[in-house]
């Protein structure tokens, strides 16, 4: 199997290799890595939407769409003779060797018993000694191009394990209150308009951001990926949302002519609807059969 494995890996380098040569597809020939960063975002996102569907096959196709970018980026720096993909595997296989010292360097029968926090710490402090410049911030290497929530999940990770951090959920609460305040007090100092008329406030966008900012925090507090919860109650609005319109249509109707009492009545039922389908997406099929 392994074998196999290997020689598969080698004919997928050699095709990427043939698409990238004088005679291989001009698409491929033209990109960069500046041209390729949007598909390199958006497989990684269609590798997520897979594993939300928890379809084998449809993962299996994303993974590998996943893995054809991140030849590509190796592929171009190996004809610039930079590094090839066996660099960058050599690279990853001594990382995780040296940032688990505890499974791959401690006497056999002696591994400390870590939980997977104390793990999380080892990693992060084996990273700062690894660091050029130990007097880097904590917050140094933190990915400017990640989603604003992530980003700011990973900004407290690390700011909290210096201790800078909140004791309990309910402290973060409180200041969340104190924080929706003071966004109740720059919206209330608008002027009276249309919103869609209205100049963009900086008073109202920093409190807006502050709230924001807060709402990670507690996320992180009730171990929750702010980034995963937003995204999910996206793919949940959108659902709701395209029930309603389909269950307007057949009346006839569009939803911009429904009162809100009908458009309440339509998202309480696509709610309904929506526990029934996720009660029988848990329910084995044998079950289902006997119900």
């Amino acid at each position: 199997m392994e074998n196999m494995m290997s020689q598969a890996f080698r004919d997928l380098v050699g095709v990427v290799a043939r698409l990238r040569s004088p005679e291989g597809c001009p698409w491929d020939i033209k990109q960069t890595h500046e041209s390729l960063k949007p598909f390199l975002l958006e497989e990684a996102y269609e590798v997520l939407e897979a594993l939300d569907t928890q379809d084998p096959r449809h993962l299996r196709e994303e993974l590998g769409d996943l893995l054809l970018q991140i030849l590509l980026h190796a592929h171009i720096k190996s004809e610039e003779q930079t590094f090839d993909i066996e660099d960058v595997i050599a690279d990853l296989i001594h990382k995780l060797i040296r940032r688990h010292p505890h499974v791959f360097t401690a006497t056999s029968g002696e591994a400390p018993k870590l939980d997977s926090e104390q793990v999380v710490n080892q990693w992060e402090a084996i990273k700062r000694a690894e660091r050029s410049t130990p007097s880097d911030s904590v917050l140094a290497g933190i990915p400017t191009s990640l989603p604003s929530l992530l980003r700011a999940h990973q900004i407290q990770k690390r700011a909290s394990r210096t201790g800078f951090d909140w004791k309990t959920s309910e402290q973060v609460l409180e200041k969340l209150d104190e924080e929706l305040g003071e966004l109740r007090g720059a919206t209330s100092r608008l002027p009276v308009s249309e919103p869609s008329v209205q100049q963009p406030s900086a008073a109202v966008e920093h409190e807006l951001g502050d709230v924001l900012f807060t709402i990670v925090n507690l996320a992180r507090f009730l171990r929750i990926n702010p980034e995963e919860a937003l995204r999910k109650a996206n793919n949940r609005f959108i659902a709701r949302f395209q029930y309603m319109e389909r269950h307007a249509a057949p009346e006839g109707r569009a939803l911009q002519e429904m009162t809100a009492l009908e458009w309440d009545t339509l998202w309480e039922a696509a709610k309904s609807q929506e526990k029934i389908e996720s009660h029988q997406a848990s329910v084995p099929l044998e079950t289902q059969d006997n119900e």
